[in-house]
């Protein structure tokens, strides 16, 4: 048995190997149940042992890999499991569920669905020029239950009724090349700004509003040629190498803006999670750990530079007196705080902190066979944020505020955008 979460050991996708690995952690877990209420896969899991009277070793492999297929990668139970490494036990929950896709993905050879879900820049490019021409376009993609979208799910296993964003007309590095320049000093900071493909093709407002609040704070933004999507979404399907790919394609870029003197700032948290926490574990080169070591959230850069004595506190214009934030798994797992609820709380409002899950977690919840289980555990969530009412309705991830306006009708702005408000930056859609 090896206890692997390196994709270049040879016996990473060894089945066998596998086999008795998943048993190895799945006793843990049974043992243990810190993790029972996170996410479908634990609830699924001691349900199954317990009916078997605690006989980890009978579940049959459909058994394990039904586990393998709840989990959506949310990483909450690495954060709650007292055994990750360096533990002897070396239990690493979310990359042995990765390493298990990896080895089906690698059996079956074929995923049309990863395939499709993974090539977000191409989509990407073809959508926003379509949509720059006609607004039939957004209209026939993010209208559910056509018979278009019918067929989208029975050719790429995206779910037919899942609400889906909008591309925009103008991608953000257009608008980044065309805008008219100003340059901040950057007596506060120098960062190149990672937008990534949900800011590029379908939300670029977020990434020009922390381009103008940057500025704002006398902040050097660049934003550098170059970069692609992350490549989460070819990870959690299990498909490594096109994820190497991206990842090494990115890492180059920014690698080359961190030694020039800049951090990297990403205004989406799974994006922000991918360059801290995975590439150093996948790529494992230098310059991949020199990149997350300089990685930051956008809210979490602010925050710093506040508490440097830098950032600007007058809010001449629009602050909301509630605001309902959700706070997102992939930026709970990076573990740095809640740092968007204290950057909006400096502008004088009251922030209501809202911790349950989307059920979105990278594209694991716009899959047609996860579409309803996803809606069950945003069930929580959609209470949480009824309840807690709020002027403004504000997440950080683009892809778990999709969900929220599925649930509950109100459309999330992200943090920095609440920010640009306050300062008096108009907002270029309105």
């Amino acid at each position: 048995m090896t206890t692997t979460y390196d994709p270049h050991d040879p016996r990473y996708l060894d089945e066998g190997d596998l086999r008795d690995e998943l048993t190895r952690v799945y006793d843990l877990c049974h043992g243990c149940r810190l993790c029972w209420n996170l996410c479908p896969s634990f609830s699924t899991l001691f349900d199954l042992i317990d009916a078997r009277d605690g006989d980890v070793a009978g579940l049959s492999h459909d058994e394990q890999d039904r586990v393998v297929d709840e989990c959506y990668q949310c990483k909450l139970c690495q954060l709650k499991c007292p055994y990750v490494p360096p533990h002897e036990w070396a239990l690493d929950f979310p990359r042995l569920m990765l390493r298990a896709a990896a080895a089906e993905r690698a059996k079956s050879r074929i995923d049309v669905d990863g395939q499709l879900m993974g090539r977000t820049d191409l989509t990407g490019r073809v959508a926003s020029a379509m949509a720059a021409r006609t607004p039939l376009v957004n209209r026939v993609l993010t209208t559910p239950g056509t018979p278009i979208r019918r067929v989208m799910e029975k050719l790429g296993g995206l779910a037919a009724e899942r609400v889906l964003p909008p591309y925009a007309k103008q991608r953000f590095s257009t608008w980044w090349k065309t805008r008219a320049e100003r340059r901040a000093a950057g007596a506060n900071g120098r960062v190149a700004l990672f937008p990534t493909c949900l800011v590029e093709y379908q939300s670029p407002g977020i990434g020009r509003d922390v381009v103008k609040v940057y500025e704002h704070n006398d902040i050097s933004i660049d934003v550098p040629a170059g970069t692609v999507c992350c490549g989460m979404p070819w990870l959690d399907s299990g498909d490594v190498e096109p994820f190497l790919e991206q990842g090494r394609r990115n890492v180059e870029v920014l690698a080359r803006a961190v030694r020039a003197g800049r951090d990297v700032v990403v205004p989406q948290p799974t994006c922000g999670y991918v360059l801290k926490r995975e590439y150093p574990d996948y790529l494992q080169s230098a310059d991949a750990r020199l990149v997350a070591e300089h990685t930051y959230d956008a809210a979490e850069y602010l925050v710093d530079v506040h508490r440097r004595g830098g950032l600007d506190t007058a809010f001449p214009g629009k602050v909301p007196e509630t605001v309902t934030w959700h706070a997102p798994c992939h930026l709970r797992a990076q573990n740095i705080g809640f740092r968007s609820r204290d950057l909006m709380a400096l502008t004088g409002a009251q922030v209501t902190v809202v911790d349950r899950c989307s059920g979105i977690d990278g594209t694991w919840g716009y899959r047609a066979e996860n579409y309803e289980l996803a809606r069950r555990v945003a069930q929580p969530l959609k209470q949480a944020i009824d309840d807690a009412g709020g002027d403004v309705v504000a997440g950080d991830c683009h892809l778990a505020n999709g969900a929220i306006f599925e649930e509950t009708g109100r459309r999330p702005v992200h943090p920095v955008q609440v920010i640009a408000r306050a300062y008096g930056i108009p907002d270029e859609e309105e």
